[in-house]
């Protein structure tokens, strides 16, 4: 599971098994679980998001999407190197 960045105290990370899932991120305060906010990537550069089971605060979260969407082209490049793929598949 490779940890992208750390930003405000929140991991934004991939989980490793999750290759056939159109791109997207998970973010989740300390440890990475299963109860973390689900964030998919969009084909015009933007991101959505899924869920927020972590119940991360909405200023929190508006921030974290904002740098989400300003490092899509290394989330992108970071997908294709840890999944292996040329081409990757997006939510919308």
């Amino acid at each position: 599971m490779p940890n992208l960045f750390t930003i405000l105290g929140y991991k934004v990370y991939f989980w490793s098994n999750e290759n056939d899932e159109p791109i997207h991120v998970h973010i989740s305060k300390g440890i990475p679980s299963k109860n973390a906010a689900k964030i998919w990537l969009t084909r015009n550069g933007g991101c959505i998001l899924d869920s927020n089971p972590e119940r991360i605060p909405r200023k929190d979260l508006s921030e974290l999407l904002e740098i989400v969407q300003a490092q899509f082209f290394m989330i992108c490049t970071a997908w294709k190197k840890h999944f292996k793929v040329e081409q990757i598949k997006f939510y919308c």
